[in-house]
């Protein structure tokens, strides 16, 4: 059994994740921490998680994570950077939550962030955590980047058209809708029921923190930069991301082809599921469950395709994410741990 930590225990990923890690039968949770739950029972705060019954949230001290097989760390952006150096020094293996290692360009997450980057050597040793993407280079890094739940839709979808030069990079809009938990587990007036219920709004429109975070993926797909259009929004359900994608072709292409190109690309992938006779995707089909589905439609009047992608933000887009990196990393199988049958199926 491999040993394992989870620095904040106590937000919805972190939630998220102990309760992956509770059907895993592969690893044994050893450490979970909390500043605010500190000295509290797992089962006090999440009584669903009966099988730490025996745990108790602890505060951080890197010390005690010493002999442990790998740490996740699951504090926000900005924090987790003055963390996971000291976790790394003593030879821990890091899953990082935060977006404190996604961006290769020091410069630009400075840009988007606001803050100087404390630890800017570790920015070019971390790897990207998307699988599907970069398996070999996960399983030898002792640091993997999580990505974002925005990006790992639009990432997953456009990647594969993107390296056989099928789209006009020019082109591409992304328009995503979230869940509320995206938000993360905190008191805030605006998150609050009476707030989002019956309500629907974009927000950040044109300065998403993830915009750079897709245009770094693309333009690595891509062979040059590429700038995007992307706007979120927030919708009234717990959980779930649905992006709409639209982009032109660069050249002639008939839908049969994109969709083979994306069949062909996922072909081994354990989580794409690619829909070419659906008539509709909907974030229910996936909540609770790692697969990211995809489905590309053609609009003939405007020779624009359209592209919809949907995960469950909690689990493909953080702490399912987060096991799958973890299972490669430890080299356990993959699907270990992610049930493929989401909550309401």
């Amino acid at each position: 059994m491999q040993k394992i930590g989870v620095v904040g225990a106590t937000g919805y990923t972190g939630f998220e994740l102990l309760r992956l890690l509770s059907i895993h039968d592969s690893v044994e949770l050893v450490i979970a921490t909390s500043e605010k739950y500190s000295g509290k029972n797992v089962c006090e705060v999440f009584p669903s998680l009966e099988k730490y019954s025996s745990l108790k949230f602890d505060k951080f001290i890197v010390e005690n994570c010493k002999d442990l097989d790998l740490v996740f760390c699951c504090l926000p952006h900005k924090v987790s950077m003055n963390i996971v150096p000291s976790l790394l020094d003593q030879g821990n293996r890091v899953v990082d939550f935060s977006a404190d290692y996604r961006l290769k360009d020091q410069m630009i997450y400075q840009s988007w962030y606001e803050i100087e980057h404390t630890s800017p050597q570790l920015i070019e040793k971390a790897v990207y955590g998307m699988p599907e993407l970069y398996r070999k280079e996960i399983q030898e890094s002792q640091l993997v980047a999580n990505p974002g739940c925005y990006p790992t839709g639009a990432i997953l979808g456009l990647v594969p058209l993107a390296k056989e030069g099928l789209i006009n990079p020019s082109s591409i809009v992304i328009d995503s809708k979230s869940g509320v938990s995206g938000a993360g587990r905190k008191e805030s007036l605006q998150f609050q029921f009476s707030e989002i219920e019956q309500g629907f709004k974009a927000y950040s429109i044109a300065n998403h923190r993830h915009t750079p975070e897709i245009e770094q993926e693309l333009s690595n797909a891509f062979g040059n930069d590429v700038k995007i259009t992307f706007t979120p929004h927030l919708i009234p359900v717990t959980r779930g991301i649905f992006s709409t994608i639209y982009f032109e072709a660069s050249k002639k292409v008939e839908l049969p082809l994109i969709n083979e190109t994306l069949s062909e690309f996922y072909a081994e992938e354990s989580f794409v599921r690619i829909f070419e006779n659906q008539e509709n995707l909907d974030i229910s089909q996936v909540i609770g469950t790692n697969f990211v589905d995809i489905k590309v439609n053609f609009d003939k009047r405007t020779n624009r395709y359209i592209m919809v992608t949907v995960i469950d933000n909690l689990v493909k887009g953080a702490s399912g994410a987060a096991v799958q990196n973890m299972n490669v990393m430890l080299k356990i199988s993959e699907t270990k741990g992610l049930p493929n049958a989401g909550f309401w199926i």
